[in-house]
């Protein structure tokens, strides 16, 4: 039987993007104008996520505390909602359309660990959230997750596979628990 030998783990085919002077003055400015507590100017965050080679749509409003690994990885539409708390850990590209919501506490990631090989190698997967997608408050989305249009995953909920559009998903892992139908 093998054994797990995090001493061998190796991730040097992984490339963040950008440079160790870029992902340096990101890191500080992170914690300087999102991971803060205290309310912000959205629209200094927006030019900073812009700066850093995000792409960012009208109308989008980020919450204090919001934590984001790397902007140049990160697309967001119009008119987009991201909560306190919400950590946007994009070790691949995150794809955000128009009209999203992502509540409090919630979580993108797309990054995880081939627990199959005793090396522990890094995965990686885009994550897509389309339009009028809703991530509930605490909620996980897994690396390579596509949320189909007006899709929602309800409150402390695990989206581990594709959710179908105009649907609701609960649980861990996340099954549809009914249709979403809106006037």
């Amino acid at each position: 039987m093998n054994t797990t030998q995090l001493n061998k783990y190796d991730n040097s085919d992984y490339s963040p993007g950008a440079g160790r002077l870029k992902r340096l003055f990101w890191y500080f400015t992170n914690i300087v104008f999102f991971k803060n507590p205290l309310q912000i100017f959205n629209f200094l965050k927006i030019l900073l996520l812009r700066i850093f080679g995000a792409k960012v749509g009208t109308g989008v409003i980020i919450k204090p505390c919001v934590n984001i690994k790397y902007p140049w990885r990160l697309k967001i539409g119009n008119h987009v909602w991201i909560g306190e708390a919400v950590w946007i850990d994009n070790l691949a590209d995150i794809i955000i359309s128009d009209n999203c919501c992502i509540s409090q506490g919630a979580l993108l990631l797309c990054g995880n660990h081939n627990y199959k090989k005793s090396t522990f190698d890094l995965i990686t997967g885009q994550i897509i959230l389309e339009d009028g997608v809703w991530i509930g408050a605490k909620s996980v989305v897994c690396p390579g997750v596509t949320c189909e249009e007006h899709s929602i995953l309800t409150v402390s909920s695990v989206a581990t596979k594709n959710l179908e559009k105009y649907s609701i998903y609960q649980g861990n892992p996340a099954v549809k628990i009914k249709e979403r139908i809106m006037n």
